[in-house]
């Protein structure tokens, strides 16, 4: 089956699409491509995650998102070659702006919730494919969190059938789904470790006043001294201390946190050095804590072009050796665009395919709505 898999994630930066033949347990990736926001949109976007946006503001944006990940479908297969008409499928994510995956209270009842926005009729439209979307929405239904949902297919793709592995993806958010051996009865565990990019992120754009989005390469941390006070502080936040199944998205470590780094008056390569770390230890303390005896972290996601992120672990973690995706045929940046090529070809064939290890589900259940 050919599909494709949109995704943006939470670090607001753009659109990436990937282009997949699945058979089986085999997936070939034909195309891929990351497509910048425009930039009013990436502007706008922060302004809707962080606050408690007017509603027209988010229903315009979900219609509007729907037109770019249509435009940036078609012209991802039109510079791969890949006719339209041949992709039988979409699964899209959609753009994360707000997550709680944990029940609170509210207006006498416990609710967990989450919206993502990017409308999938009107990419249906566009395109004249079916499109698979709202994953998160059901395994919430069943009791989980609604994330973490790509241990489905760390499974697929890295499972070894003698060796403990851990995949690893270094995205806004990191996380980590730990792979027992195939011929174990031991579950899949799956969470996010934490900050991944996120903070750092952020750090960097008020740093370069927007001339840059990311710190390439990790050079500005590079440059930078650690604040080992300010690092404890950061680590004794009581999310490092849940026990999975657990997850977290930018109202934990976006908008409001950086800005109260910032405010501290520290050197801003002091601060973006700190962050670095704070990413690095955060995955490693979670590595520790529960994946014991696993000797290979397999890792994705735009933080392993971060070279102190990934020095980093390698020092934090000198019993694992650390590759990347790209060493087992998967490229680090499409991997979750791919992703959700693959939860939507499942949800087509009628199979669950969420980990209810992974996300404190009730129960397995096929995830997405199909439009149309």
């Amino acid at each position: 089956m050919r599909v494709a898999g949109i995704m943006s994630g939470t670090s607001l930066d753009g659109i990436d699409i990937a282009i997949v033949d699945i058979r089986g347990r085999r997936v070939s990736t034909l195309a891929f491509r990351s497509n910048h926001y425009p930039k009013r949109v990436r502007e706008a976007l922060p302004l809707i995650c962080n606050t408690l946006a007017h509603t027209a503001s988010i229903s315009r944006m979900n219609f509007l998102l729907g037109e770019l990940y249509a435009e940036a479908l078609i012209d991802t297969a039109r510079r791969a070659k890949i006719p339209l008409d041949s992709i039988e499928l979409i699964g899209m994510h959609g753009q994360t702006i707000f997550h709680e995956g944990s029940p609170i209270d509210y207006l006498d009842r416990r609710v967990a919730s989450t919206l993502q926005i990017g409308e999938p009729a009107v990419v249906a439209e566009r395109t004249g494919i079916r499109v698979i979307s709202n994953f998160r929405e059901r395994d919430i239904a069943a009791g989980g969190q609604g994330a973490p949902l790509i241990p489905f297919v760390d499974q697929l793709l890295f499972r070894d059938p003698r060796r403990k592995r851990i995949a690893l993806n270094i995205g806004g958010i990191a996380n980590i789904t730990i792979l027992p051996p195939a011929r174990s009865r031991a579950p899949v565990i799956a969470f996010d470790t934490g900050p991944g990019n996120m903070i750092i992120d952020a750090l960097v754009e008020h740093h370069t006043r927007g001339k840059s989005r990311f710190d390439r390469g990790g050079r500005i941390a590079g440059r930078g001294q650690i604040d080992h006070r300010l690092l404890g502080s950061l680590l004794g936040n009581p999310y490092f201390t849940l026990p999975p199944p657990k997850s977290c998205g930018r109202e934990e470590f976006a908008g409001v946190f950086a800005i109260k780094l910032i405010a501290r008056k520290i050197p801003m390569t002091t601060l973006i050095a700190t962050a670095t770390e704070f990413t690095a230890q955060s995955i490693a303390l979670a590595i520790r804590n529960y994946a014991k005896g696993a000797g290979e972290v397999i890792a994705s996601g735009g933080g392993v072009h971060n070279r102190q992120i990934m020095l980093r672990l390698r020092a934090l973690l000198p019993s694992c050796a650390i590759s990347t995706s790209a060493d087992f045929g998967i490229d680090p940046d499409a991997k979750e665009a791919i992703a959700f090529a693959i939860l939507a070809r499942e949800h087509a064939r009628g199979r669950p395919a969420n980990l209810p290890s992974a996300t404190g589900a009730r129960r397995a259940a096929i995830l997405g709505k199909s439009s149309p």
